[in-house]
């Protein structure tokens, strides 16, 4: 197991209502499992943070919550000053998957959970898409203030992968020959006969 397990039922700390949610409904409260892990403030923080929402969600699609969590990871690292640990939480519902990180700096992160749209990034600028893709593919998003810094977090549906497209039946195949036409001199009958 990667990180340790926080005991089923334990809820992650509240987070506040968001402003950019699209009709989740969140029937569930209880976490089905609970995660927690302590990341180092350092580029190393992203594929681990990776590793334990694979583990944690293995038998679900979880490739949108990799990618959303390696956003966050990574914004943490780059965003916020100083050498303390990030604190990564993922929560497992019947419906839904919960990732939330908490870093130490009490900014909000730019827009996520402004209701006006984002400005496109410049098309040759390296970053500046990672809250696009948090607004544009979590179900919600978020931040709240923590007593050490600020929580950002994201919901996705916890739904079985999609199985894999069905290739169309082919043709059989059959062995290469030569028809041979109805009017060629080995369908006619013999003169005179």
């Amino acid at each position: 197991m990667v990180g340790g397990d926080v005991p089923p039922g334990t809820p992650l700390p509240p987070a506040s209502p968001a402003l950019h949610e699209r009709n989740l409904v969140v029937p569930d409260t209880a976490a089905i499992r609970s995660w927690h892990r302590t990341l180092p403030h350092s580029p190393q923080a992203v594929p681990l943070a990776r590793a334990l929402v694979r583990e944690a969600l293995a038998g679900l699609d979880r490739d949108t919550a990799e990618l959303l969590t390696a956003e966050l990871v990574a914004n943490a690292v780059e965003h916020t000053e100083g050498r303390e640990p990030i604190e990564l939480y993922v929560e497992l519902l019947a419906s839904h998957c919960q990732v939330e990180v908490l870093d130490s700096d009490p900014a909000p992160p730019g827009a996520l959970s402004s209701p006006e749209p984002l400005e496109a990034p410049d098309p040759l600028a390296e970053g500046g898409r990672g809250l696009l893709l948090i607004r544009a593919l979590a179900a919600a998003c978020g931040h709240r203030p923590t007593d050490s810094g600020k929580a950002v977090w994201f919901r996705v549906a916890a739904t079985p992968p999609l199985p894999a497209p069905r290739q169309a039946p082919t043709e059989p195949r059959l062995p290469h020959s030569s028809p041979t036409p109805p009017h060629s001199p080995a369908h006619s009958s013999p003169s005179g006969a």
